[in-house]
């Protein structure tokens, strides 16, 4: 009796704060919030055109991470390529910026022990090597336990944790996938997906690529000749149609995070475990783990940019200094213009910006 007590007198509390101020979010009990955690591009060694992976099997390539994803009731992150055994490349790897990504089937029991309940292929690497291996790869994650989305027949999944049900879905660039850039059927998609879930959260892979790409332009991003998005405006109008999360991917670059209507998202979640093939010097290295609160209708009520480094073939390692949380920092407050709503510690913690 004295706990449902306690419980009222706090809900009547946070009533009363929220009519004096509309834009706070209720003070929620910590056993009620839920955690969920985002990384970006995963490609944890490749046997195409040459074999390159990372030592004992890749055993270690999670070791420093996989704690943030176990402990989180959904964990997310891109898969930056394909899983299978054989099959024909559709790509020149000989011509400049062209690049084929072939992961062992062997190493899928990595993404399961390391946590992942859900991997984005709206990408430019899931049709490396074709029909067979976009099929292989789904049947691969399919065993493993593991959701995607991001393609014109699988638009969507709902992956229930603890009796929460999470609506994702996802979007790239690609003719093959789902794109960003098609408005009615990004709205679409997200108002049908609203009504099956609990929470709703949008993966994208957009934008221009590389070291120069780490700033969030305002308007449209085009590379190699392609359409990459109105990014900004393609996140808000998502969380407009009731997303109540959106992470995106594919600059290899970390951009920046914002709050928009309560609603985290975060631009570009950079490279996290690309451990050959890629270029991974300076912030190209940058591998972060982005850990947010969320109560149960979806309203953002902390976080963290967990710092996490690369270098070739070894997998994200901690960055004790922290320094890719406070480039993150920069840009969100150079980029949103101090607007970005939140507030974000050297360690990277995420409030609620309160001025």
């Amino acid at each position: 009796m004295r706990r449902t007590l306690t419980t009222l007198l706090l809900a009547l509390a946070s009533l009363t704060a929220l009519a004096q101020n509309p834009t706070q979010v209720p003070e929620q009990e910590p056993d009620s919030l839920l955690t969920v955690a985002m990384c970006g591009d995963i490609m944890m060694g490749t046997t195409y055109p040459t074999v390159r992976l990372p030592q004992n099997d890749g055993a270690d390539i999670f070791a420093d991470v996989a704690d943030l994803f176990r402990q989180a009731d959904l964990a997310a992150g891109n898969l930056e390529g394909v899983i299978c055994e054989g099959g024909t490349c559709t790509k020149n790897t000989g011509k400049a910026n062209n690049y084929a990504f072939r992961m062992p089937e062997s190493y899928a029991h990595l993404l399961t022990d390391a946590g992942f309940d859900y991997l984005n292929l709206a990408n430019n690497h899931t049709n490396d090597f074709g029909a067979f291996g976009l099929q292989r790869t789904r049947q691969i994650l399919e065993e493993q336990g593991i959701a995607y989305t991001g393609l014109p027949d699988c638009e969507t999944a709902v992956v229930e944790r603890g009796g929460v049900r999470y609506g994702i879905c996802s979007f790239g660039h690609n003719s093959y996938t789902l794109k960003h850039t098609d408005t009615a059927s990004v709205t679409r998609i997200v108002t049908g997906l609203r009504p099956q879930c609990d929470i709703l959260v949008v993966s994208f892979h957009g934008g221009a690529e590389g070291s120069k790409q780490s700033h969030l332009p305002d308007g449209t991003e085009t590379y190699l000749g392609e359409n990459r998005g109105n990014l900004r405006a393609f996140a808000h109008r998502c969380v407009d149609l009731g997303a109540d999360i959106v992470f995106g991917h594919g600059p290899h670059v970390t951009r920046a995070v914002e709050l928009y209507k309560d609603r985290i998202i975060a631009y570009s979640l950079g490279n996290f475990c690309t451990t050959f093939g890629v270029n991974l010097a300076g912030v190209n290295g940058y591998a972060p783990v982005l850990v947010v609160r969320i109560d149960r209708e979806g309203r953002f009520v902390d976080g963290r940019i967990h710092s996490f480094i690369q270098t070739q073939g070894t997998g994200p390692k901690l960055d004790a200094s922290d320094k890719v949380a406070q480039h993150m920092r920069s840009l969100s407050l150079t980029d949103f213009r101090g607007h970005c709503g939140l507030d974000i510690s050297d360690n990277g913690t995420l409030t609620r910006k309160t001025r």
